[in-house]
């Protein structure tokens, strides 16, 4: 078993956090090795304030639902009768954040969540907010030093496909101009980000031990922990840098089912001639099949909706993007009358319109997924700089 960040920073360099008024940006895959809470972990340190991401502390909300200030009553090491309501601020709430406020108490910042290794996954928009903020609060005279307590990329560290986000769709989905899948850990994305943006505060990476960049997230050793309600398993991880492109559509990407990203469907598909476009693809590492779903949330709710369930056979052989590339093009082709783009979406996904306007003007799958080769290649040598493992 690989040992987390979190681990690293609490036996091998308690001096970053000795004397410190500590603010913890977390949520509940923020556990070490054996599923203690980082919280807990901290409780002998001078642990004031608490940060939450989208889905809130413990990951309960579902996608889009906004998250009001709390606050979370943790136990004292010496007395665990006592307690200490510590302010938690959501940073997917219904207003911004006051940062000033939120910081002029602290000294230090972590970072501890568990990513899934997708420009969408908005952890990593939030990641580029406090560091923002951590640079405006140094401006202003007061310096807040930002630890990151690594974890690793679930779908692997090598893997890079995907179109760049050109800067006019910057959103919390599409934070900064990388591809798609980026093959780094939330702390070399960090030094990145840090890098590039010539921010100036301090910076520093508890890093991970035992972890190789060829590693996928079930060959760890670690306890799966799902980073939001629909990522509820590794496989979904694998799929949802590519079937997250449908919700830019009319078409169900399954969420409300058991299988979130990896059930395709909508009322209107022709699911058996789906199926069989898909499979004479023998695109490597995934089968097709025929399948009658009904969401109990989301698109089509209580609605009967045919399509596929995607299996996956090898997941580093798994191209996600290139295989939902495929899949709308498909749809596109056979049911031109219902399917539907829901354009600012899309493109925000995307990171521009140019994805969305190939697939209607026809242009082919192959060429499409050339014209990524170039940004593909040159961001392998873009993020060479800030690798780690």
């Amino acid at each position: 078993m690989i040992k987390l960040g979190i681990t690293h920073l609490l036996t091998e360099k308690l001096e970053w956090l000795d004397g410190k008024s500590v603010g913890l940006l977390t949520n509940h895959t923020g556990v070490d090795e054996n599923l203690r809470h980082t919280i807990e972990l901290l409780s002998k340190f001078n642990l004031v304030a608490l940060f939450s991401p989208e889905h809130g502390l413990w990951g309960a909300a579902q996608d889009g639902v906004k998250i009001v200030d709390s606050t979370y009553n943790q136990n004292h090491e010496t007395t665990k009768t006592q307690k200490q309501a510590l302010q938690v601020y959501s940073l997917y709430g219904t207003t911004p954040l006051a940062w000033t406020e939120a910081l002029q108490t602290l000294d230090v910042i972590i970072y501890d969540i568990q990513d899934v290794g997708a420009r969408y996954y908005t952890y990593l928009g939030t990641l580029l907010e406090v560091m923002k903020a951590l640079e405006w609060t140094m401006e202003s005279g007061k310096c807040v030093e930002c630890i990151i307590a690594d974890h690793p990329n679930p779908i692997g560290g090598n893997s890079i496909e995907g179109p760049m986000l050109e800067s006019d769709y910057t959103s919390l989905v599409g934070p900064y101009p990388i591809p798609v899948r980026y093959g780094m850990t939330i702390g070399e994305v960090a030094r990145l980000f840090h890098s590039e943006q010539r921010f100036n505060f301090p910076l520093k990476v508890a890093r991970l031990q035992g972890w190789h960049r060829e590693m996928w997230y079930n060959e760890t050793g670690l306890p799966w922990v799902p980073p939001s309600p629909n990522m509820p398993t590794l496989e979904t991880a694998t799929l949802y840098p590519g079937t997250c492109l449908f919700e830019g559509t009319n078409v169900s990407e399954g969420r409300g089912t058991t299988k979130p990203f990896e059930y395709i469907g909508a009322p209107w598909i022709d699911k058996e001639r789906l199926t069989t476009q898909l499979n004479e693809r023998e695109f490597p590492g995934v089968l097709f099949r025929p399948i009658v779903f009904t969401p109990q949330f989301s698109k089509y709710e209580g609605e009967v909706c045919h399509g596929v369930a995607i299996h996956i056979t090898d997941p580093k052989q798994v191209a996600p993007i290139e295989v939902s590339v495929w899949m709308l093009r498909i749809l596109i082709d056979e049911h031109p009358s219902e399917f539907e783009f829901r354009e600012t979406h899309f493109d925000r996904l995307a990171g521009s319109s140019t994805l969305r306007k190939a697939l209607l003007t026809g242009t082919s799958c192959d060429e499409i997924i050339e014209t990524w080769a170039i940004d593909e290649e040159q961001f392998r040598a873009r993020r060479e700089p800030y690798l780690l493992y």
